[in-house]
């Protein structure tokens, strides 16, 4: 049979009809195999169904095989720091019945037990955060260890690595780890001083079409980490950038909120720091347990916090992982939990408000049983994407009896949450799917304690500068709510 002729069967409506058929069959016996939640399994059946070249490099590079690849690799890093420090204590104990479910809820999901912190300093301010973060830095006598989603060669990126420069120039252990897509400005050339003081520095999956990649290419960490000594670590929503830096944007600076923290619950966030780090670094071998324990996990004494760290990516361990699939991951099912349970109140601060179906429903359900549920969020993000799919949601929140406040200009980049006067959530994810189920991220949940009050007191002064929302779909005009519409559908994706 000639090639002309080969052509002109495969270019006839029977050949094409049935060339779609096969591959239909074949790729839905291949997505069904991953065993992902329904309407996700649909969703990438229909896209690889409409897109059979296009659809598969899309899968291939972003879909759930591509995290399985990455998983492999990040798992060889969990087993090489298996064995948690002997002196991690299990306080779930000691702490009344709904903070011992959280915790246990937490600890089972992580792996990580609740630990102690001897100080808990927020801050309001990024200018302030940065400034105590160069001054543990300046105050390091052993080692550095910074993860960042974003850190930018700006002024405050240039202020934060000449802290690091001389601490490496001085004989401390210096680690950068940053995100390959979110710090994709970062140019070797920026970092070359830090390099040749000594210190090291790794990119966090590396993945093609730099900071435009960022939002759309999975498994970014997220994370904001910085530990001096394994004694005091700082995370929270403030990146190493002017963004958040009134001094270089004025009073277009993001208003954020950060967190300090010394003592033993400093170990939950080096242990996030050491996972990262070994995942990006595969050929470098892991700390001896010895060391380990001595020197990145050293004992403070028991203090007066009592704090939970909860770290949570697409890679949780162990036999859950299939069921974390469908609920949701650790963080994601703290917030799950916390919500469902709250009695008083929930105040919850997130720039990115996409939630999932049962977090809006939580959110929901905690409004129409009488809780006081109110959520601050932008007025504008830098997403106008992120903006019209928000606005969906508004209305189903309205309509429970939830209030929602517009904060600014400028954007609230802070993510927290105060429940109740029993629990306060500090840390580096976003109500929605990308930080949820997508991203590594962490978060600080205090169990009682001043932490608590004092994150209120931040969210009230927070409605000073925000107007309450009275949104209703039906009074935008039609273009309007169809963009919004549109964009609702890329919310597993934004």
């Amino acid at each position: 049979m000639t090639g002309a002729r080969i052509l002109e069967l495969l270019g006839s409506p029977g050949v094409l009809v049935g060339l779609e058929v096969l591959w239909l069959f074949l790729i839905t016996g291949w997505i069904l195999q991953e065993r992902r939640p329904p309407v996700t399994t649909l969703a990438w059946i229909l896209g690889l169904a409409l897109l059979p070249v296009v659809g598969v490099l899309v899968y291939l590079f972003i879909g759930p095989r591509r995290l399985k690849r990455r998983l492999l690799r990040r798992a060889a890093a969990r087993r090489n720091l298996s064995g948690q420090p002997e002196a991690w204590a299990t306080l779930e104990a000691e702490a009344p019945l709904p903070a011992r479910q959280l915790l246990l809820l937490a600890r089972t999901l992580t792996g990580v037990p609740a630990e102690t912190a001897t100080s808990a300093t927020l801050y309001d301010d990024g200018d302030q955060a940065i400034d105590a973060i160069v001054e543990a830095i300046a105050a390091a006598r052993d080692h550095v260890h910074l993860e960042y989603y974003i850190f930018s060669p700006d002024r405050t990126g240039t202020r934060v690595l000449d802290a690091l420069v001389e601490r490496a120039r001085a004989g401390v252990t210096v680690r950068l780890l940053v995100d390959a897509s979110g710090s994709s400005h970062l140019k070797p050339r920026f970092l070359a001083p830090l390099l040749e003081a000594g210190g090291q520095v790794a990119r966090f999956n590396p993945a093609f079409g730099g900071k435009a990649s960022a939002r759309f290419f999975n498994f970014r960490t997220h994370r904001k980490i910085v530990v001096c000594d394994g004694l005091t670590a700082f995370t929270g929503g403030v990146n190493i950038t002017d963004s958040h830096s009134s001094l270089a944007s004025g009073e277009a600076a993001w208003r954020d909120t950060h967190l300090r923290l010394t003592g033993n619950a400093v170990h939950g966030l080096q242990l996030a720091f050491l996972e990262d780090w070994l995942f990006s670094r595969p050929g470098e071998p892991p700390p001896e347990s010895e060391a380990r324990r001595a020197r990145y996990f050293p004992e403070a004494g028991r203090g007066p916090h009592l704090v939970q760290i909860v770290a949570s990516g697409p890679d949780e361990p162990g036999p859950r992982q299939s069921r974390l699939e469908e609920t949701g991951h650790a963080v994601e099912a703290l917030y799950f939990a916390a919500i469902a349970g709250a009695r008083r109140r929930v105040w919850l601060t997130t720039p990115y408000l996409l939630p999932s179906e049962s977090m809006a429903a939580a959110l929901e359900c905690a409004a129409l049983r009488g809780v006081d549920v109110r959520l601050l969020v932008p007025v504008r993000t830098d997403s106008r994407l992120v903006d019209a799919a928000s606005r969906t949601f508004h209305g189903g929140l309205l309509a429970a009896g939830a209030a929602i406040h517009l904060y600014g200009p400028p954007m609230v980049h802070a993510k927290t949450c105060v429940v109740d006067d029993d629990l306060a959530i500090v840390g580096t994810a976003n109500i929605d799917n990308r930080s949820l189920r997508l991203n590594f991220e962490v978060v600080v949940a205090f169990h009682g304690g001043p932490v608590v009050e004092q994150l209120a007191a931040f969210f009230l002064a927070d409605l000073g500068r925000a107007r309450p929302s009275a949104r209703a779909d039906r009074r935008e005009r039609f273009p309007r709510r169809l963009f919004s519409s549109l964009a609702r559908l890329l919310t597993p994706q934004l």
